[in-house]
């Protein structure tokens, strides 16, 4: 007796139909799983055995055998317990297999029969509707992420009794079954896709709230108008990571693409999800974080820290403290948007489409440079801190800004600046002309289209010539300069891009460290 279903598997974040075949035949009794399974795959046998016998539906006393084909695709994790079980019924005969097989089917088992949460319930119900399946059947807490797919009917029992029972009558969960815990939606309801009882968003941090700091405070709405990469530099207390975490404020809510996107990384993360997410991602991993957990990778190639802030902000404060080669890393994503992963047991590609910004000291000690505190470091050891940052990943900033301590009197009197709304309302219309004139941010401007909606009148070309001469400015940094005066332009609304703007450009791109270069490579 030959049954099946349908679950799915993520490659990276793009959903794979995985067949959920079970066969029970004559033979020595006992339950095998094949099919490229990790451990919890494997162990799934143990978790459906206990979970079939507490409803009362041991396993028969034949052979049962389960594939899950493609048979050379990895399968990790315990979503394919549900299918597993509702597959070995159907095969039995105890189910109506035309029923389990119209449905992607995903769901951890305890050995009780409840239904646990999975990581990829999103991309399951895309699945389902990219595949022709009517319904997609996933635990309660996986509920409201799947309906966010229109046009599939959603069933989220809460144990594998309420999943039966949906697969013998082809019905919903009934009134009782739903206050015990189970949700279910149909396929037309386009009114209600996230919960009513999503929790409301913590309010971002204001940039009011930042005293001072004028110079620093005018590269943010930079970075945020342009999507530009910044660097933060400055003694320890100054306000480096008070700025940066106010930055996410600053940006307009996500576009439907981007949207789907993060909710999607989300999703296949096993982070919550109630709705989709439009507030731009802020991601501040600790400096301490490995190459797998910034870019991605590990046993299951998962999405890093540079993915999950797709669309969003990617903070590194105390920069020289990473790993050299993991900021060597960041150079491909910066200027592809995309991290691309290549294992010996795999290729995976994420998007990681993010602004940057880091903060970092002048030095050891943190006070290079302040006129309130000497610096104790040896010259040497400066230069050896400063040259953790290599000449190449220094020159992708397209903003670097050098902050200073402020004097007591106006820290403590100095008036609050504009809040976080005023400049969002003039960062949200120059990237709305930006948008208009060529489709994206002003960071992403290349070749052609930078030539075409950048270009430079003659003061600004001579400007630009000297800079390169004196050795400061490399072609790439030509190119970075042009886009923030470009951003610059737009931010007063005007359609030409003049030398002032690239004066003011040039003023950000300053050498960051108060004259000492980075040591490294300058290109």
């Amino acid at each position: 007796m030959h049954a099946t279903t349908t679950t799915c598997a993520l490659v990276g974040l793009e959903p794979v139909a995985v067949t959920v075949e079970a066969f029970v035949a004559g033979g020595l009794p006992g339950l095998h799983v094949v099919g490229l399974g990790d451990a919890a795959v494997m162990e799934a046998k143990e978790r459906v055995r206990a979970a079939l016998k507490h409803l009362g539906n041991a396993l028969p006393p034949s052979r049962v055998t389960v594939n899950l084909a493609p048979a050379d695709l990895r399968k990790v994790g315990p979503a394919y317990d549900l299918p597993i079980a509702l597959a070995i019924l159907a095969a039995q005969r105890k189910l109506p297999a035309a029923h389990v097989a119209r449905a992607v089917v995903m769901g951890e088992l305890a050995l009780d029969g409840t239904l646990r949460a999975v990581p990829g319930a999103l991309a399951a119900a895309w699945l389902a509707r990219r595949g022709g399946h009517a319904v997609v059947v996933v635990p309660p807490g996986n509920a409201a992420e799947a309906a966010l797919v229109d046009g599939v009917e959603v069933v989220a029992p809460s144990d594998l009794a309420g999943a039966i029972d949906w697969a013998r009558t082809g019905r919903a969960p009934t009134a009782a079954t739903l206050a015990a815990g189970a949700w279910a939606t149909p396929a037309s309801s386009a009114t209600s896709r996230a919960s009513p009882l999503a929790p409301m968003p913590p309010a971002e941090p204001d940039l009011a709230d930042v005293r001072g700091q004028a110079l620093a405070r005018r590269a943010l709405e930079v970075a945020a108008a342009g999507g530009h990469a910044l660097l933060l530099v400055g003694p320890p207390g100054c306000g480096k990571s008070m700025l940066a975490r106010r930055l996410p404020g600053l940006l307009p809510p996500l576009d439907d693409d981007a949207a789907w996107t993060a909710t999607l990384v989300r999703s296949a993360l096993g982070e919550p999800v109630v709705g989709l997410e439009r507030r731009p991602p802020f991601r501040a991993p600790h400096h301490g974080g490995s190459e797998a957990g910034l870019l991605g990778g590990g046993p299951g190639l998962r999405p890093g820290e540079v993915t999950r802030a797709h669309g969003g902000v990617l903070f590194l404060d105390e920069l020289p403290e990473w790993s050299r080669r993991v900021l060597e890393g960041l150079r491909g994503p910066l200027e592809e948007g995309v991290v691309e992963l290549v294992r010996a047991h795999g290729r995976r590609r994420f998007p990681a489409r993010f602004a940057l910004v880091a903060a970092m000291n002048p030095c050891p000690c943190g006070h290079a440079g302040d006129d309130a505190v000497p610096c104790r470091c040896h010259p040497a050891d400066r230069r050896r801190y400063q040259g953790r940052i290599s000449g190449p990943l220094l020159d992708r900033f397209d903003l670097r800004v050098r902050l200073a301590r402020l004097p007591p009197e106006e820290l403590v009197h100095a008036p609050a600046g504009e809040p976080s709304a005023v400049v969002a309302a003039r960062v949200a219309r120059a990237r709305a002309v930006a948008t208009a004139r060529q489709g994206h941010a002003n960071a992403l401007l290349d070749g052609a289209h930078l030539r075409r909606h950048a270009e430079l009148d003659a003061a600004g070309l001579r400007l630009l010539a000297a800079s390169a001469a004196t050795g400061g400015v490399s072609a790439r940094g030509a190119d970075r300069l042009r886009r923030v005066a470009r951003t610059l332009a737009d931010l007063v609304g005007c359609e030409r891009v003049t030398s002032e703007h690239l004066a003011e450009a040039l003023a950000y791109r300053a050498e960051p460290f108060g004259g000492a270069a980075a040591a490294g490579e300058t290109g």
